[in-house]
């Protein structure tokens, strides 16, 4: 696996990912679309950057979520819940559609870290999102957090 690290990516810093020496990653800019919009907190480019028939697995869940309304829920209910979320490093695999974006973030007073795991399907679009996290402290802080955003991610999906 190749990698690109960096931080402040989203604050007008350009890079190229690649997969291995000259080749280009025809995939590259969706994930930096991608990462910026989290980064930027926006949850209409995030909910933009999900395919249609997505799959969200969670770190404190055990049945996956599939759909783009669940998964874009979730995913606001997560930028409601995490403070100083921060992307640290990223790697991405051969052909450019598999990419595992580690990040640091607080819940509270715990301190979180975990990674974003991304398959991109052919239009660039992520259809396969799996979130782990850790120390345990931090699953449990996660998990507690969500469920009290439960009832509003939702109603969210369902208005979807």
């Amino acid at each position: 696996m190749d990698h690109v690290e960096s931080s402040g990516f989203a604050q007008g810093m350009t890079a190229e990912l690649t997969m291995g020496p000259a080749v280009r990653n025809p995939y590259a800019g969706a994930v930096i679309d991608f990462r910026a919009a989290v980064e930027a907190r926006d949850p209409d480019a995030l909910e933009a950057a999900l395919a249609d028939n997505v799959v969200f697995r969670s770190p404190v869940a055990f049945k996956p979520y599939p759909g783009k309304a669940i998964t874009a829920a979730i995913l606001r209910g997560v930028l409601r819940v995490f403070e100083d979320f921060r992307y640290v490093r990223e790697l991405s695999g051969e052909g450019g559609r598999d990419h595992a974006l580690v990040f640091e973030a607080r819940i509270g007073d715990v301190t979180v870290e975990g990674c974003d795991f991304l398959h991109l399907d052919e239009s660039g679009l992520i259809d396969d999102f799996t979130v782990m996290v850790r120390p345990l402290s931090a699953a449990q802080a996660l998990a507690a957090a969500m469920a009290a955003q439960f009832e509003q991610i939702q109603r969210e999906a369902a208005a979807g």
